[in-house]
C-alpha cells in the first residue's frame, strides 16, 4: 500500500489480510529494521484473525530516502508527517474501526506516542520487547555506559553525517535527528523532539486503552525496569504484561529471535486481544 506524507516521502505499508479480521493492527518496526522482515509475525497474526499492517522506517527499505548529510530526519517526521499519513492511508482501508497499535523496540514506544497523538482512533497498544531507554532503569554495572553512549551516539552521527549502525553494531543508517532525539530520551527518560508540540508526556499520561507489554524472558536489551518506565508513563491505561519463554530447549526468547518464532508472541496478542473484545461487548 503506496503512502505519502506530506513533504514528499513515499514508502509503502506491507498489508498482511486476515480472513474475516476481528480486530486491524499497525505494527512499527524496531529501529534499523525493515518492514519486511516482520511479515512472518504479521502472518502469525494473520492466523489469529488479526489483519496487520506493518510500517516502513524513513530512510529504510521501501522508503524513497536514506540519512546522510544532506537528508536529515528525528522524532518530528517519523511521528507527525510519516505515521500521520500512514494512519490516514488506513482509515480508508480500515473504515471506522479504531487501530491496533504496536511495535518491536522503538516502535513500540512510538505505538505509544502516536496513542498519544491519536487517542480516539486508537483500540489498545502493543509493546513488544520494548521499554524506555532510560538510563537509570538499567541495571547498575550498566548506568554510566550507557548514560556515556548517549552522549557519544549523536557527535559520531554528526561527525559522519549519519548514525553508522551497522559498522559499529548497533541499529541501521540512522539519521542524525533520529538518534539526538532518541539519544535524548535516554539521558532524560523524557519524550520530546524539537519540532513537535504536542505535550507527549501528557499525552500518554491521559490516555485510558488496553496496554499488552511483552517481555522477552532473555532480552539483556530491554530489562524488566525499562518497559516498567515506559508503563509508568500510561498511569491511565489497563496495562497487562506477559513473559515470553522459549517453547523448546533449542529456542530463544531474546531481542530478536521471536520474529522467527512467532508463534508465542502470537498466541499472546491473540489471547489479549480476544479478552479485550469481550470485555468491550460486556
Amino acid at each position: 500500500m503506496p503512502v505519502v506524507a506530506d513533504d514528499g516521502h513515499r514508502f509503502d505499508l506491507i498489508r498482511v489480510p486476515a480472513e474475516d479480521p476481528t480486530g486491524r493492527f499497525l505494527f512499527l518496526p524496531g529501529m534499523g529494521m525493515t518492514a519486511r522482515q516482520y511479515i512472518p509475525h504479521a502472518q502469525a497474526l494473520a492466523n489469529h484473525g488479526i489483519e496487520v499492517f506493518i510500517h516502513e522506517w524513513r530512510g529504510l527499505g521501501s522508503s524513497n530516502v536514506r540519512a546522510g548529510r544532506a537528508s536529515n530526519w528525528g522524532y518530528h517526521e517519523l511521528l507527525e508527517l510519516d505515521l500521520t499519513a500512514a494512519v490516514d492511508a488506513l482509515g480508508n482501508a480500515a473504515g471506522e474501526q479504531k487501530l491496533i497499535l504496536g511495535g518491536h523496540s522503538l516502535g513500540s514506544q512510538f505505538a505509544c506516542l502516536l496513542a498519544a497523538c491519536r487517542p480516539t482512533q486508537t483500540a489498545g497498544v502493543v509493546i513488544i520487547a520494548g521499554g524506555a531507554p532510560y538510563w537509570r532503569s538499567f541495571p547498575h554495572r550498566h548506568r554510566w555506559a550507557l548514560r556515556a553512549v548517549f552522549s557519544i551516539m549523536p557527535v559520531v552521527a554528526a561527525m559522519v553525517g549519519h548514525y553508522p549502525g551497522r559498522q559499529l553494531g548497533f541499529a541501521g543508517r540512522e539519521a542524525r535527528n533520529v538518534i539526538g532525539d532518541w539519544c535524548r530520551t535516554g539521558r532524560t527518560g523524557l519524550y520530546a523532539a524539537p519540532g513537535i508540540e504536542l505535550d507527549l508526556e501528557a499525552g500518554m499520561t491521559g490516555l485510558d486503552i488496553p496496554v499488552l507489554g511483552l517481555r522477552m524472558a532473555g532480552d539483556w536489551f530491554v530489562p524488566p525496569a525499562s518497559l516498567d518506565y515506559l508503563l509508568d508513563k500510561l498511569p491511565g491505561c489497563k496495562c497487562q504484561t506477559v513473559t515470553i519463554r522459549p517453547e523448546h530447549p533449542d529456542d530463544k526468547a531474546d531481542h530478536y529471535s521471536w520474529m522467527k518464532v512467532t508463534g508465542p508472541t502470537a498466541r499472546a496478542i491473540a489471547d489479549w486481544h480476544q479478552s479485550m473484545a469481550a470485555t468491550s461487548r460486556a
